[in-house]
């Protein structure tokens, strides 16, 4: 089964906890045992898999990548200037896999799939949940 859901952001970078979506998503295809697909098919966001609790693990993700990877440095920046949204993306992936065990993501207790915006605010975002499996 594959679904799709669309987001909106609100900031240049950003990180937005999709779990429940993905959940519904995992409980209406009735699949109990197999793997939950999360992609997005954009070339300025990430899908990751971290904590869900302490809000400063995803500011200090963002602070970790723009250390990495500094702003207006890189060649397509003269384009339209989101060269290191592009880079970031490429780095961190445009998917993640989490095992489905009865009908439920296998997540550990903090961890939530999350959507990572690099090139906002955009009024659309899609991501796209694909549940294989028994």
């Amino acid at each position: 089964m594959i679904k799709e859901f669309s987001l909106k952001t609100s900031k240049k970078q950003e990180i937005v906890d999709i779990s429940s979506k993905v959940e519904r998503i995992v409980k209406e295809s009735g699949i109990k045992e197999g793997i939950c697909i999360i992609y997005v098919p954009h070339a300025t966001a990430a899908v990751i898999i971290n904590e869900n609790y302490d809000p400063n693990i995803c500011k200090d993700f963002l602070d970790a990548l723009d250390k990495m990877v500094p702003v207006g440095v890189w060649r397509h920046d003269k384009i339209d200037g989101n060269g290191a949204a592009h880079i970031k993306s490429a780095i961190v992936g445009p998917s993640e896999v989490i095992l489905v065990r009865t009908g439920k993501l296998q997540l550990g207790t903090w961890q939530s799939p999350m959507f990572v915006e690099f090139d906002g605010p955009r009024q659309e975002r899609k991501v796209i949940v694909q549940v294989l499996g028994e």
